[in-house]
């Protein structure tokens, strides 16, 4: 790999770790605040996690319309970075506080996720950051392909709404019920859960693998994947500033 691909992964590391780290925060803020929390809060806390879930299931699917999640977020791409690393971490810990309405309506379902269970909810913060951020990470390092592969594909991953939006729909309506463990019991999805749980309770483990799901989906959601050229141009931008200020 060429130094100038080199560094435009490189800073695609940092814009990952600063959305990362962001998430993650949020989860220890969440476990530390409602994991002391009484029983009868905590279910009270099912109810409305699961009515809310619900409607974002509802609105990915277009029958609602949730002004507050329409707002688009545009890539500002700037002439100069004096620390392009320091840049991206900066522009990655903006990214977590909401950048397109997908990655807010599905993040908004990991939230209420994590706050009906705050025990897990670091795992499941730290989860959806790696979900996230492996395909920026892949996109910073093969940027070529990338561009091109999502050029063909951006049409047809539209239909990844739907399916989201009725798994959001079913799973809002088990947790509601405090069913949510029946899903754990599909020898599927049984079996998986091994590798997600280390050592705790198979709720856990399915919340930390519907959380890296959930990642995954942000970034292919079709209203995410029309702002990666932007992101494209802004690594290559920082990249280049970096190799100016190296006087390279």
């Amino acid at each position: 790999m060429e130094k100038h691909q080199w560094g435009i992964f490189i800073n695609s590391v940092f814009f990952v770790l600063g959305f990362g780290i962001v998430f993650s925060l949020v989860g220890v803020l969440l476990q530390s605040v409602l994991s002391n929390a009484a029983y009868t809060v905590q279910k009270w806390l099912g109810y409305f996690g699961g009515v809310l879930i619900i409607i974002f299931g509802v609105y990915l699917l277009g029958l609602i319309n949730l002004p507050f999640l329409d707002k688009g977020y545009k890539i500002r791409v700037k002439r100069k970075f004096k620390y392009p690393y320091l840049t991206s971490f900066v522009f990655g810990s903006a990214f977590a506080v909401g950048w397109t309405p997908c990655v807010d309506a599905v993040l908004g379902t990991i939230l209420t996720l994590a706050a009906t269970n705050p025990s897990s909810a670091f795992k499941f913060l730290l989860a959806y950051s790696i979900g996230l951020g492996i395909p920026f990470l892949l996109v910073g390092l093969f940027t070529a392909k990338s561009s091109k592969l999502i050029e063909k594909i951006g049409d047809k991953l539209k239909y990844l709404n739907y399916v989201f939006g009725i798994f959001l729909i079913v799973m809002g309506m088990l947790i509601f019920t405090n069913q949510i463990r029946r899903i754990a019991s599909i020898p599927f999805l049984s079996s998986l859960l091994i590798y997600f749980n280390a050592g705790g309770t198979n709720f856990q483990g399915l919340g930390i693998g519907i959380a890296l799901v959930a990642g995954l989906f942000s970034f292919l959601s079709p209203c995410c994947l029309p702002l990666i050229p932007g992101f494209l141009s802004y690594l290559a931008t920082t990249a280049n500033a970096e190799r100016g200020h190296n006087g390279t």
